[in-house]
């Protein structure tokens, strides 16, 4: 006997087409929902600053002071998957970074060969600390803070509680920009190229859904509401690109952003894309299964946490280059900035669940509101009286959310407006959103270790 699944009919307009335009799912709204968030403090503050927010400079600033910790977002999100915390990639920033700069200070070495060092170095942490978190069981919390307090020692003793200045060439990648070439043009050509490859991006993107969703017979949103999304992203970036473009003489959008750039698309197929990337999202949502399922669950721990202190060495590294010397006090606080822009960009406490984009757009939520504040002259006490109820707000969203046996905030109001358009939800089929990958566990209950009878892998 067989069955046969019968396709949902299309609804036509309404506001279930316009939820397909933010993927259709719980998760993907959410996203969304932090977009429109940082939409919204941007717009305040554009308007309370007399237009100073979307200055090109202003925006060129934002990028080149958030670089680093967004850097930093994109592997702690999968540390936080897996139910883990980093407190140590201040620390590792900072420890790297006086490395790199002894390197070229003291004993002359070419600044790409620096570099490598600096790699070479922050994965020799990373494998320390994953080490013991994964193999030897120690929770990545303690193993971290540890860390946190060796490196930070290790800076202070190797540079002498003292700045070490970095050649001008190497400041390239930390306060450099996208050079201008030999057109008579009152713009950045590179910097509107790189906007043009944002919206080629968004429509591959786009293009590559609607025929996955025809291929395995999920019905898709109507063209209409593609073309609407695909527009609107692509008005967005192309916009960005202008403002970065035509900054004052000698300024384009940054190298460090660039590099993020790179990174963010590097790690998006990462975690979306391949077995290991979902390996990750199995273990962080549910340990004994993905254990059972075959998966290494501890190879995949040490990796995550090695990738941790990679990411951080690159952020030190660009620090230290726009700073243009490595100092005792850098990388403080950077964990905490990083750690919030995960949770706001929608990663679950509980583990399981985050995004390298929704960590990103968190992590420029918190940027602008920093910006904001200081633009309209706030105190030091206010901008971190705001960026803690920022974080506590976020949190809480989803403790409440997602809590068992409680109500989903957004799906009450999800609920609210289908029972308006009379639609049955049992009709409806769950389109996975773009940005979480097609394996995700539904569960969320993270093992925090595996019975006595049943060996880690």
């Amino acid at each position: 006997m067989t069955t046969e699944t019968v396709p949902s009919k299309s609804t036509g307009g309404g506001f279930a087409d316009l939820k397909k335009m933010f993927g259709g799912s719980t998760s993907s709204l959410r996203q969304f929902g932090i977009l429109f968030s940082l939409i919204a403090i941007i717009v305040v503050f554009q308007i309370w600053t007399n237009g100073t927010t979307l200055s090109p400079q202003n925006l060129i600033n934002v990028v080149s002071q958030q670089s680093y910790i967004l850097i930093l977002a994109i592997g702690m999100v999968m540390v936080i998957i897996l139910g883990h915390i980093d407190l140590s990639v201040g620390s590792v920033a900072a420890f790297v970074g006086i490395i790199v700069a002894k390197s070229m200070d003291d004993w002359q070495v070419p600044w790409p060969v620096a570099i490598g060092i600096g790699l070479v170095v922050g994965a020799l942490v990373g494998a320390w600390q994953g080490f013991w978190v994964a193999y030897v069981g120690v929770p990545a919390f303690i193993v971290t803070l540890a860390g946190m307090l060796i490196f930070r020692g290790g800076n202070q003793w190797i540079g002498q509680s003292t700045t070490t200045p970095v050649p001008p060439e190497y400041s390239f990648i930390g306060s450099g920009y996208l050079p201008e070439l030999p057109i008579n043009v009152n713009f950045n050509v590179l910097t509107m190229l790189l906007g043009l490859v944002g919206v080629g991006w968004v429509f591959y993107n786009e293009y590559r859904l609607r025929r996955q969703q025809h291929q395995i017979g999920v019905e898709s949103a109507p063209l209409w509401v593609s073309g609407v999304k695909v527009v609107l992203l692509s008005a967005a970036i192309l916009w960005a690109a202008w403002l970065f473009a035509t900054g004052r003489p000698g300024t384009s959008f940054p190298v460090s952003g660039v590099i993020l750039l790179v990174l963010v698309v590097v790690y998006s197929f990462l975690t979306n894309r391949t077995v290991f990337g979902r390996h990750i999202y199995a273990v962080g949502g549910n340990r004994m299964a993905a254990a059972l399922s075959g998966v290494k669950d501890r190879r995949v721990d040490f990796l995550v946490m090695m990738n941790m202190s990679v990411l951080a060495a690159v952020a030190g590294m660009i620090y230290v280059g726009r700073a243009t010397a490595s100092g005792p006090q850098d990388g403080n606080g950077w964990e905490l900035d990083a750690i919030a822009a995960v949770f706001i960009g929608g990663a679950a406490v509980s583990g399981g669940i985050g995004t390298d984009i929704g960590s990103i757009i968190g992590g420029l939520v918190m940027a602008f509101l920093n910006n904001g504040l200081q633009l309209i002259g706030a105190g030091a006490d206010a901008i971190a009286i705001t960026k803690g109820l920022v974080l506590l707000l976020a949190v809480a969203i989803d403790v409440i959310s997602k809590r068992r046996g409680g109500p989903s905030i957004i799906g009450i109001f999800m609920r609210r407006f289908e029972n308006k358009d009379g639609k049955d939800d049992k009709d409806k089929k769950a389109v996975l959103p773009e940005t979480m990958p097609a394996v995700a566990p539904t569960s969320v209950s993270n093992e925090s270790s595996l019975p006595a009878d049943l060996p880690r892998q």
